[in-house]
């Protein structure tokens, strides 16, 4: 790293401010999201405003498989507290054939394929979007 001779002093490293996408739902997002950084003071929402910012590549899909084995680390007995439990993921949710009983889960992402909605919804689990995780936990409680 080298010295900034303008700044008077090492040049800081940059960090993204807004999204690079064009996509108008991502940006209305962004927007949503940053009124409730600056009026709930909230880092959960502050750690989410930040991954919004975040490259296609840093937002990388996650499977069904892989979603379940977080939940249940998180949760501990997996039968009980997946009901108050929302997990959140900023990215894809994608489908794991593998996975042959898919447990009644709440899910936040940007993205579902067809498939992984279809599973979850049919365990009695719900497939929500930011916006409305937004009016059920605006202070992100009970998220994983």
């Amino acid at each position: 790293m080298g010295i900034d001779l303008k700044a008077g002093g090492k040049s800081k490293k940059t960090k993204r401010t807004a999204p690079k996408s064009n996509d108008i739902y991502l940006k209305l997002l962004v927007k949503l999201y940053r009124f409730l950084v600056r009026r709930t003071g909230s880092s959960f929402n502050a750690v989410v405003l930040k991954r919004l910012f975040m490259s296609k590549i840093n937002k990388p899909p996650l499977s069904l498989s892989r979603l379940i084995r977080f939940m249940k680390g998180k949760v501990g007995d997996f039968c009980n507290s997946f009901e108050d439990k929302i997990a959140v993921v900023v990215g894809a949710i994608t489908d794991d054939i593998r996975v042959y009983d898919v447990p009644a889960l709440k899910v936040t992402a940007l993205r579902f394929t067809e498939t992984a909605r279809a599973r979850i919804e049919k365990a009695g689990g719900e497939c929500l979007t930011f916006d409305q995780l937004a009016l059920r936990a605006p202070l992100g409680q009970n998220t994983v």
